[in-house]
């Protein structure tokens, strides 16, 4: 595709096929198609094939070859740069010596005219190939494209100038004599704007393709992050095979200086992971037994024995680059648009530049006037800037979203981002660290302390909750193995209950055991209220029908909690607390953050209440939290962000993936999104009112084609250039 018109013909294409919906990515070079089950991905690209193109699907140009997909595109920009360095080398030289023999007439010399036929011809046929190859395939086809016209203007150009040449007569140098050959015309030659216009649109194409190529430069890190061979332990010794050959359970090793090669945990060894590539995190993260790492991150201290539990496309990496991917080809509603606008841009372009011949001719000018105010019409024309304004803007975001670790799903959240004035921050694994820890065990009298729990560790055991994992994690390590848990039902926000041995063990917090008809003793009702009373989270544990005793559970406030409360509010941005931890608890960690409003003892669908309640008000809300409790809130609010690290349903729900645990990236993803949307106003602005203002003084005869021809290559480079400008985005908070 070479304009947006192509991307908007293939678009059309595809969309005429029953049950398929097509959206068309100029910039990115890619369709995303939804349609029927069992489609036949050859009749979507013998259609493309239909509508004059040619396509593949991604997955089969990866699987071919490592970065095969690239390819393509830097034999483009070879071919390109070829081209326009003979252009360049011919036709510099034909414009100096038109504007020569145009200004001192005792330069000429007998046949001067067939010099500048001798130096056009190489410009106007082999350069500007690409040009009428594209005009050809659009004309087999019926269509017309951003080719179509500047191969009529350049050809228009070169056949007037041979009638001129071969009709007799006196012959001059047409565009050497500036503006004032609007005035006479007839026996003007217009080689030399054929030549320029030529050159000067293949700069344009030239810079554009390598700005759209740096575009994509962190889509193409994302894709050659993963390790492409592996050691795998087997039968007490290593073998070497590649990644795509792991499945779940393998034990591999990884050295240092080498990349994981897959989502595992720890079995032996410790060591530091260099987690930058892959989450944004510049410090590198210790790691020991036990502990989960992800796929692409390099191994920056000792020697590792990892267990793979995720690969293929499972794998974080791989869901984070889907995600990019899935931002990059979407459209934001800006863009349609200008897509409706390209699709019918060149036609009525055509229109005009027949209307400017005709209009010109009925006022009486000159022929050779009137053709080339037409040509400038036709060459100042850009439909490629509307095409580009807003996919450069995107994939430039997105990419340095993920060098950032913030992964935006679609181009529609970067809108929803703009008018977010609310954040609601869930508190445990979010504002908290999510590591709990077990900080005491308080049973009845006649309970001991390694039966209480023994007893709540193995009910714990099947749920993924952090509070769960620390009772898990402190029960095996002070009783051994725990007994198997029957009838186990996770109860979200109030706790949990199963049967262990034979007996009912409901476990959670007060107001469930009450409901349960569980009778509390009055010392752990005191006791519980004295550890709320400082922040920590009490878990009452209970069978037969009484409370047994109670575990304490305390978490750390992250680090920089306090600091994306500061710069969240700089942004102009509401924080809220919303958890289902008790009142005492919940008023601690929002003291320590700085957060004012908070609603404590929410279970899920309280959550999705206080999202709602808040959108009535007016407010544009965002949904910050890591769990399965989360996951309606962040589906409700007109933005949700969810902590990588957290669970899958959390993640499916967000618009926003958060790579790293430092909060602040909470703002960076603010910021980065504005300053996205942004960019893709102004880089309308401009395409639009480039072309309103640049059309009618085409038409008017004030710009002449060499200069349309200049302006119409600028336009797309300014824009492309404009959107690159993100790449060099840093968030204002120091994070």
């Amino acid at each position: 595709m070479t304009c947006a018109a192509c991307a908007a013909r293939v678009e059309r294409s595809l969309n005429k096929l029953a049950g398929v919906q097509a959206t068309v990515n100029y910039a990115t070079e890619r369709a995303r198609v939804r349609c029927p089950a069992g489609t036949d991905p050859r009749v979507l690209i013998e259609q493309v094939q239909r509508a004059g193109y040619a396509a593949q699907r991604v997955d089969d140009v990866r699987d071919a070859s490592h970065g095969a997909e690239q390819a393509p595109v830097d034999d483009r920009v070879a071919d390109l740069r070829r081209r326009l360095a003979v252009a360049a080398v011919i036709g510099v030289p034909l414009c100096d010596l038109s504007l020569a023999w145009s200004l001192f007439p005792e330069l000429r010399f007998a046949g001067w005219q067939w010099v500048c036929l001798l130096l056009a011809a190489p410009v106007v046929g082999w350069c500007a190939w690409p040009f009428h190859r594209a005009a050809l395939n659009g004309l087999r086809h019926g269509t017309a494209s951003m080719d179509t016209l500047v191969s009529v203007g350049v050809l228009a150009s070169s056949v007037w100038s041979l009638w001129v040449m071969v009709r007799g007569g006196p012959v001059e140098p047409g565009l050497g004599r500036g503006l004032s050959v609007l005035a006479g015309g007839d026996h003007d030659l217009y080689l030399d704007v054929a030549a320029g216009v030529t050159t000067f649109l293949l700069a344009g194409r030239y810079f554009e393709a390598r700005a759209k190529r740096s575009a994509g430069a962190a889509m193409r890190a994302l894709l050659a992050l993963g390790a492409k061979d592996v050691e795998v332990l087997r039968d007490g010794g290593t073998v070497r095979i590649p990644v795509s050959e792991l499945v779940i359970g393998d034990r591999f090793l990884v050295r240092p200086g080498e990349k994981v090669a897959t989502d595992a945990v720890v079995e032996e060894g410790r060591s530091a992971l260099d987690t930058s590539m892959v989450t944004g995190e510049p410090v590198p993260r210790e790691v020991d037994e036990g502990d989960e790492v992800v796929g692409g991150t390099i191994n920056a201290g000792g020697r590792l024995v990892l267990r793979a539990t995720r690969v293929g496309a499972d794998t974080q990496l791989a869901r984070m680059t889907r995600l990019v991917e899935q931002a990059q080809d979407g459209k934001a509603a800006v863009q349609r648009l200008a897509d409706r606008v390209a699709a019918v841009f060149v036609p009525a372009v055509l229109v005009l530049a027949a209307a400017t011949v005709t209009g010109w001719l009925a006022a009486g000018r000159p022929a050779g006037a009137a053709i080339t105010a037409a040509v400038a019409v036709l060459v100042v024309a850009c439909p490629c800037a509307l095409g580009l304004a807003t996919p450069t803007a995107i994939l430039v975001g997105t990419g340095r979203g993920a060098a950032l670790g913030i992964f935006i799903k679609g181009p529609h959240v970067l809108e929803s981002t703009r008018h977010v004035d609310t954040v609601v921050f869930d508190k445990t694994g979010t504002l908290t660290e999510g590591r709990m820890r077990l900080v005491q065990v308080q049973p009845v009298t006649g309970v001991p302390e390694d039966e209480l729990l023994a007893m709540a560790g193995a009910v714990e055991h099947a749920s993924e909750h952090p509070i769960a994992a620390a009772i898990t994690a402190a029960a095996v390590e002070r009783t051994g193995e725990l007994a198997p848990v029957t009838g186990f039902e996770s109860l979200p926000g109030l706790g949990a209950r199963g049967s262990v041995g034979g007996r009912a063990v409901v476990l959670g917090r007060a107001e469930m055991l009450a409901e349960y008809g569980y009778t509390v003793p009055e010392v752990l009702q005191n006791e519980r209220r004295q550890l709320e009373d400082r922040g920590v989270t009490v878990v009452l544990v209970g069978w037969d029908g009484v409370a047994r005793g109670l575990l304490a559970v305390a978490d750390e406030v992250r680090a920089s909690g306090r600091a994306a409360v500061t710069a969240l509010r700089r942004l102009g941005l509401r924080p809220i607390l919303v958890t289902g931890d008790n009142a005492r608890t919940t008023a601690a960690v929002a003291a320590e953050v700085g957060i004012d409003t908070v609603v404590a003892e929410a279970l899920p669908e309280d959550k999705v209440e206080v999202v709602r309640r808040l959108q009535r008000e007016g407010h544009s809300v965002a949904v910050v939290g890591d769990g399965i409790n989360d996951a309606a809130a962040l589906a409700a609010a007109d933005l949700g962000m969810a902590i990588g690290r957290g669970t899958d349903a959390a993640i499916e729900a967000a618009d926003i993936v958060l790579g790293r645990e430092h909060l602040l990236v909470v703002a960076d993803a603010v910021e980065l999104a504005r300053r996205t949307h942004r960019t893709i106003r102004w880089n309308l602005v401009w395409a639009f009112g480039y072309n309103v203002a640049a059309l009618p003084l085409a038409m008017a005869g004030l710009v002449n084609p060499l200069i349309a021809g200049a302006a119409m290559a600028l336009s797309s480079v300014f824009v492309v250039s404009h959107s690159l400008r993100l790449r060099q985005f840093c968030p204002s908070s120091p994070s």
